[in-house]
């Protein structure tokens, strides 16, 4: 029997290299929701306005209330500690993880995982439309990590729900 996802997701300061994590949000299996902002260590300089614009964060109010990176690594790994968590966004966020995980000096006891390992064919089949619909209903104002976490798992859950009544 399959269980509902645990799904995460990164908001960047930028695209590739140099970019580092700004917001990290979670969604979990029964879908309560998590997610902090996360302040910039001195050495992450990289701020792209492409990016800034997605996420609409500006980078003083992550100096100003972001968290620590030691304080968000800790918070992440006390609340999924041996779950294998999903991503739609696998390589990007791994990175951002790592960066996060680093600049707190410790490891994830969690493991990243790419969505598509739990995504039948039939469900990528109505995966677009089904999210396009969860984003319409949600209406959600802002884009957060957590809200943006919350999406994909009720996407993926409700086209989990499609195939299997289709079978």
């Amino acid at each position: 029997m399959m269980t509902v996802p645990i799904v995460i997701a990164f908001e960047a300061s930028g695209f590739g290299r140099g970019s580092y994590p700004v917001e990290v949000g979670f969604s979990q299996r029964h879908g309560e929701g998590w997610c902090s902002l996360i302040r910039p260590e001195h050495d992450w300089n990289l701020w792209d306005e492409i990016a800034a614009g997605l996420h609409q964060i500006p980078r003083e109010i992550l100096v100003a209330n972001g968290n620590p990176a030691r304080i968000v690594a800790e918070q992440l790994n006390s609340q999924l500690d041996g779950y294998t968590v999903y991503t739609d966004g696998w390589v990007h966020d791994y990175i951002l993880m790592a960066r996060l995980f680093e600049a707190a000096a410790c490891s994830p006891n969690f493991r990243l995982a790419d969505l598509r390992e739990i995504i039948s064919p039939q469900q990528e089949s109505l995966w677009q439309a089904t999210k396009i619909q969860v984003e319409d209903e949600l209406n959600l104002a802002r884009h957060r990590a957590s809200n943006e976490a919350r999406i994909l798992q009720l996407t993926w859950l409700r086209t989990f729900d499609a195939c299997r009544i289709l079978h």
